[in-house]
């Protein structure tokens, strides 16, 4: 058929953001006011693959850094975002195309993060056959947990107990508008347990929030009007995900966590047909904490992956 690639440029945010709207495996992160407000972090190499009519087909999200092509090192996952009459044969061929377009430009390697199967909205693996097809590696496999909510949910009887516990000794939770205003937590939080610090910042995540106010939401366990838990939802078209939870020992004590995470489920059920807890791993996939994901089961949460392939080009 023949397909025509080229770089995004700041020009074309209206046709890029227009086309995601629609796509097969659409996601609210790659709306460009999302991709670009860490754009001084990374080198955006984002590609438009159009067929010979002028109608593109295929956005692909990347970066660039070292001659190396990430899909993309901002985002949780990328890939192709296709066209929903897109064929196989064309992605195969797209794929092609792809690599000589990164060739001619001096990139090395590709690192290719699939959108996981939980986040598409019609099939859309014909990436993971083109991968296949040009001697992908698989360098990495994270494991998430997730609640398929419009079938039901069953909680084990510990949960339950945990939950029970948290509302009669008075925890209470509501939504809470700025994200930001759970950060107090978050922050001391990661830093105890993790030696880590939120990925966004509190100007970055109300940034975000007033962007997407429909996508990202945030939730909280108060005690005495102290907030003791956190949670933080990416929200795509069907899938709930937490993008940060987070308990301080007040909390742990009275098992806020638990109470919080049921209140935003149950919240979610209303409009969402997945609840994805995120992944347990550690050490590039290789170290899997079982503590973790024991907790995440313990809601009825069961595995999906999350991918990286590499792709050598010389």
């Amino acid at each position: 058929m023949g397909f025509f690639i080229s770089r995004y440029s700041n020009s074309e945010k209206k046709l890029w953001n227009s086309f995601i709207l629609n796509c097969k495996n659409s996601h609210f992160m790659f709306h460009r006011d999302f991709m670009d407000y860490h754009s001084d972090r990374f080198e955006d190499f984002s590609l438009i693959i159009m067929n010979e009519n002028n109608k593109i087909v295929t956005l692909l999200p990347g970066n660039v850094h070292k001659n190396v092509f990430y899909s993309h090192q901002g985002l949780t996952f990328g890939g192709f975002l296709m066209d929903k009459n897109i064929h196989a044969v064309d992605v195969i061929e797209i794929f092609d195309e792809v690599k000589d377009f990164l060739k001619i430009n001096n990139i090395e390697k590709i690192i290719y993060k699939p959108v996981p199967v939980i986040y598409h909205q019609y099939p859309a693996q014909e990436d993971l056959y083109a991968l296949f097809r040009n001697d992908a590696q698989l360098s990495r496999r994270d494991i998430s947990s997730s609640i398929l909510i419009e079938k039901g949910y069953n909680y084990s009887k510990s949960k339950q107990w945990s939950i029970n516990k948290a509302r009669k000794g008075g925890v209470s939770c509501k939504p809470i508008e700025q994200p930001s205003d759970l950060w107090g937590v978050i922050r001391a939080v990661l830093k105890e347990n993790h030696q880590t610090s939120p990925v966004h910042s509190e100007a970055e995540i109300d940034y975000l929030k007033g962007k997407f106010p429909e996508n990202i939401k945030a939730y909280a366990a108060f005690y005495q009007d102290e907030i003791v838990s956190a949670c933080v939802t990416f929200e795509s078209i069907n899938v709930v995900h937490t993008q940060y939870l987070a308990c301080n020992r007040l909390g742990r004590e009275l098992r806020a966590l638990d109470m919080l995470i049921d209140y935003v489920i149950a919240a979610s059920s209303d409009y969402a047909t997945i609840f994805d807890f995120g992944i347990s791993n550690e050490n590039n996939g290789r170290y899997l904490n079982n503590g973790l994901i024991s907790q995440k089961e313990s809601f009825g949460a069961r595995a999906i992956v999350y991918d990286l392939y590499s792709v050598d080009l010389v």
